[in-house]
């Protein structure tokens, strides 16, 4: 029998670290090689990770909601055989079943860590230069990283306390998708100086559209109004690209696209994911409806692949009929703008002097105030109302 210890994989998104979501084998239980070993989720997806050997599951490292560090132990296999010094293919990625040697410090004066553990402490905001390393050569460990914020929170003042527990009421552990929402939500809003603005827009030519072009076409998709908006973004960019960015703000970059590629915010059972229509711009609104339906749909189903949910690089939001009169959606970064849709509703306006009954909605968006000034917000705003209250031009494709 041999000891193979199954470390933790880079699963090739530059990660530090992931969370267990679900074990498939129980210690004591036979695996065979490529049979499916855990569930772990990563800031992107959820990754299922084989078994890179056939044995016994001897050790397991973590429960559900543990998280463990790139590297870290996460399984103990016994096998029949001797344990293989070379790498294994494990499912998503290669692992080694012996350490790999390490490197003595560089006498550059640059600190010594790997990739995952520099990808953290930027993520952490943590200057590595200012960490000492206890692995071999000085190398800087995740263990390492874990003080600098173990003394920040030991600063932290305490959480208030819960309510007594009382009879009918029960605990819920957080963890997986509603964690990481809940830990997302929250860097956003602290890091983020949030800028909120709401328009109101006439939507009653795009609604007598819609029921039109909807009429005509017995087979799916529905255009709902989803795909006009993010029509009426993609024009609205055009002239007013400053909204189409990623901020990086720890080393103080702002990264301009020239394609769009629009995250849909989307409601499921386990909490709300952002799926990813990659470059809009090249899209009909047929188009735009089809692929909406498909995210929306694996999303919910939980089979959504990495690539669906990267890459945004700026959202739309919708409560559909329960959409309120307006909100204050959290952007999602490192973009620096989110386009919120709210409920259609008919509205007595005023054209022409005349009081008339009109179908409105209101569009609540929020922007980054560190990169979008509110003259741009408006300025952006006024361009997609004024595209959606012209819907023909962006079924035609004369949105110039």
């Amino acid at each position: 029998m041999a000891r193979f210890v199954f470390k933790l994989p880079d699963v090739g998104e530059g990660i530090a670290e992931a969370e267990i979501v679900k074990w498939h084998v129980n210690v004591g239980e036979a695996i065979r090689e490529e049979q499916p070993l855990v569930d772990i989720m990563t800031d992107k997806a959820t990754v299922e990770i084989a078994a890179p050997v056939s044995g016994t599951l001897s050790a397991r490292t973590g429960e559900e909601g543990s998280r463990l560090a790139v590297g870290a132990e996460l399984a103990v296999i016994e096998t029949a055989g001797e344990a293989p010094s070379r790498p294994v293919v494990g499912g998503t990625a290669n692992i080694e079943s012996v350490p790999r040697p390490q490197p003595s410090a560089k006498a550059s004066g640059k600190a010594l860590a790997a990739p995952a553990v520099r990808a953290r402490a930027t993520s952490l905001s943590i200057d590595l230069a200012s960490v000492s390393g206890s692995g071999p050569g000085g190398r800087i460990e995740h263990a390492d990283l874990d003080r600098p914020l173990q003394a920040k929170d030991a600063k932290a003042p305490p959480a208030p306390p819960l309510a007594p527990l009382e009879d009918g009421a029960e605990d819920i552990k957080i963890f997986g998708l509603r964690r990481r929402i809940a830990e997302r939500m929250q860097d956003a809003k602290r890091r983020v100086p949030h800028f909120a603005y709401v328009e109101e827009v006439d939507v009653q030519e795009l609604e007598n559209l819609r029921a039109a072009l909807n009429s005509k076409r017995d087979s799916k998709p529905h255009l709902t109004v989803l795909p006009f908006l993010i029509r009426a973004i993609v024009a609205a960019i055009a002239r007013h690209p400053f909204v189409n960015c990623h901020f990086d703000d720890a080393n103080g970059i702002i990264r301009r696209f020239k394609s769009v590629h629009a995250g849909i915010a989307t409601q499921t059972e386990r909490g709300l994911l952002v799926p990813v229509i990659h470059h809009v711009e090249a899209m009909n609104v047929w188009q735009l409806a089809a692929e909406i339906a498909r995210l929306s749909e694996a999303a919910r189903a939980g089979k959504s692949e990495r690539r669906d949910l990267t890459g945004s690089t700026i959202t739309v939001t919708s409560l559909g009929a329960l959409g309120g009169l307006m909100a204050t959606p959290i952007i999602n970064p490192p973009e620096v703008a989110i386009v919120g849709v709210n409920r259609i509703a008919e509205r007595a306006t005023v054209i022409d002097h005349d009081i008339v009954v009109r179908k409105m909605m209101n569009l609540s968006s929020s922007f980054d105030h560190r990169i979008v000034d509110g003259h741009q917000a408006a300025a952006f705003i006024a361009e997609v109302r004024a595209r959606l209250q012209h819907p023909l031009d962006l079924v035609t494709g004369d949105t110039a």
